[in-house]
């Protein structure tokens, strides 16, 4: 349960984020995705942490970070927003550039934060997502009955929290159990009730949805703007064999698109959590992307 990290709890930006952090070398950013938290790094976070000085945050409206209510325009859980969380509070720990790791909406979040702070980003690995942008863009049948939630939580509120909440538990498991996962053996009942803490709760339901209808709006929105920006970073894209991007999507060429230097990748055999699923794999993969380099610190 990653206790062997230090705890932290720091202020920025309004926020409080919580984070486990550790190790020894170049700063490492972990940012994990929905409907999860920190914890799903705890497979990988030994081996890593014996070259590389690991950050592990909760994401605003994730975990035991701060959930503040959203508003009229979602922006405060914009990836923009999201992404500056995650630059002061790494400035605050006197690592103002350093490697960047993002799964699921951490990926997304990792996405922006490139954009918005290239001076801050070494290097980059994106894991098990395309584009927000271009996932939208090709909705079809099968896109939207395989992430139907991508629909049901931009509703506006308090429809999607109300359904939810009626179940949040069941809710859950079953997103937990999808996307290519086969019902999450790799999981134990400890993780799953860790989970479901920090999920279940009423304001976590809401930062979630929160950060769904900030995609389907703000984010797009800045994206828009932002169309003729590359990636500055040397970035890696893993994505898994059963998970719904690496069937419906073609991830590294739609990155390649985003990117101003060529982007390397590769499928691994997973599904959508592929740190938990296959760990061994995806370290092997993060040591060879993130030794390559020197990163400074304060």
């Amino acid at each position: 349960m990653l206790e062997q990290f230090q705890r932290s709890r720091v202020e920025v930006g309004g926020v409080t984020i919580n984070l486990r952090h550790g190790g020894s070398g170049p700063p490492l950013l972990l940012l994990h995705g929905f409907p999860q938290t920190h914890l799903i790094w705890r497979g990988v976070a030994d081996r890593l942490a014996r070259e590389f000085t690991l950050v592990m945050p909760d994401l605003r409206g994730y975990g035991d970070s701060s959930k503040p209510p959203g508003d009229a325009d979602h922006g405060n859980y914009s990836k923009r927003r999201m992404a500056l969380d995650m630059v002061e509070l790494m400035r605050a720990l006197g690592m103002p550039r350093f490697h960047l790791c993002g799964h699921d909406r951490g990926g997304r979040v990792a996405h922006r934060l490139a954009l918005d702070h290239p001076e801050a980003v070494e290097r980059l690995m994106l894991i098990d997502i395309s584009p927000t942008e271009t996932m939208y863009a090709a909705t079809d049948r099968r896109f939207a009955t395989l992430y139907y939630h991508w629909f049901m939580l931009i509703q506006p509120a308090p429809l999607p929290e109300t359904l939810i909440g009626n179940s949040a538990r069941f809710y859950l498991e079953q997103t937990l159990g999808g996307w290519g996962s086969q019902g999450a053996p790799w999981m134990d009942d400890a993780v799953r009730d860790e989970y479901a803490r920090c999920f279940c709760a009423p304001e976590a339901i809401h930062a979630a949805c929160e950060d769904y209808r900030a995609a389907a709006g703000i984010d797009l929105e800045h994206d828009a703007q932002d169309s003729w920006k590359r990636i500055a970073a040397p970035t890696r894209v893993v994505w898994g064999s059963d998970g719904v991007v690496g069937r419906l999507f073609e991830p590294l060429a739609d990155w390649q698109r985003k990117c101003a230097l060529p982007v390397t990748g590769c499928v691994l055999p997973a599904g959508h959590f592929i740190p938990e699923q296959v760990p061994d794999l995806l370290v092997a993969e993060m040591l060879a992307h993130f030794r390559v380099g020197v990163v400074g610190g304060a």
